[in-house]
């Protein structure tokens, strides 16, 4: 086990309840620029899809914004857009193949922690064309995230919504971002005190995050996730605690919400129920599952 993870798995419990905050799209306003000006136009180069840039970067985005994909880990993420694009006309009609993935789903399937991190050893042992292509890819990500990412204040009622929940909550940072970058930004805007700790990629996946440093150490009905992605849900879902939805396209509203509501129900012991559940059927449609290329077929 690692050092990171056993960190997560010794934390003690210092208050009755815990918040899990994601970051990117969450608590800042980062998703956007991030995956349009950093992500997308790396998969573009490193993927050979300058021949099918449209509609490459109308399937990224499809894939890490305005689905139910949203913010899944990058390397995944890199695997469905492949695939997507594999089945799109527009690459068949100009006779674009798109890379083999299938060294890299492979190690997907067998790494829990899939980050830069783990693949720069995988590949050093196993220097496999799919996991050079995306290494590279991943270079260049966070490269243009730390030139390009600055700037970029936490939702205004985010730093409120910290200071009030502290002194009876334990919080800390869940996420598949790099911990470097959370670090930086979290710092940066300088909300990194609030927090116990920040967990990144490193140590594993969002629902580990919170089983290794929540599970067990508090009441179920005390443990909230925050997040704006289904992954943030299934994180939860799968740990079987609460869950807050920051709504894709009403994030404002969404903390507002939770300021003025949500977490005092949270403290209260009355925010399982109807209240969770409306939130959690808003969440579902603003977030489709087929892409737009399929539903506006001509």
């Amino acid at each position: 086990m690692s050092k990171l993870v056993q960190e997560l798995k010794d934390l003690k419990a210092e208050k009755d309840f815990f918040i899990g905050f994601d970051s990117d799209g969450c608590v800042f306003d980062s998703m956007e620029i991030k995956q349009k000006e950093c992500f997308c136009p790396a998969f573009i180069n490193n993927f050979d899809m300058q021949g099918a840039a449209t509609a490459a970067r109308e399937t990224w985005e499809f894939v890490n914004l305005y689905s139910k994909t949203r913010g899944v880990n990058r390397f995944l993420a890199a695997i469905r857009a492949v695939e997507l694009l594999a089945e799109r006309k527009e690459l068949k009609a100009r006779g674009i193949n798109v890379p083999s993935v299938a060294g890299l789903k492979a190690w997907t399937e067998r790494e829990t922690k899939l980050g830069e991190a783990s693949l720069v050893p995988e590949v050093e042992k196993n220097p496999h064309p799919d996991l050079q292509r995306a290494l590279s890819w991943s270079e260049d990500v966070t490269a243009a995230v730390k030139k390009i990412v600055r700037n970029l204040p936490p939702y205004p009622q985010v730093p409120g919504i910290l200071k009030a929940a502290m002194p009876k909550a334990d919080l800390m940072v869940v996420s598949q971002t790099p911990t470097g970058d959370l670090e930086r930004e979290w710092a940066e805007h300088g909300i990194a005190d609030f927090v116990r700790i920040i967990a990144g990629q490193e140590r594993g996946t969002k629902a580990e995050h919170l089983e290794f440093a929540a599970v067990g150490k508090y009441d179920k009905e005390k443990i909230l996730m925050i997040g704006d992605a289904p992954g943030d849900l299934k994180a939860a879902q799968v740990n079987g605690v609460l869950f807050y939805p920051i709504i894709p396209g009403s994030e404002e509203l969404s903390w507002e919400r939770f300021r003025d509501e949500g977490l005092e129900r949270f403290f209260a012991g009355t925010y399982a129920g109807d209240f969770q559940n409306d939130l959690l059927a808003a969440f579902d449609a603003a977030l489709p599952e087929k892409a737009p290329w399929e539903v506006n077929k001509l």
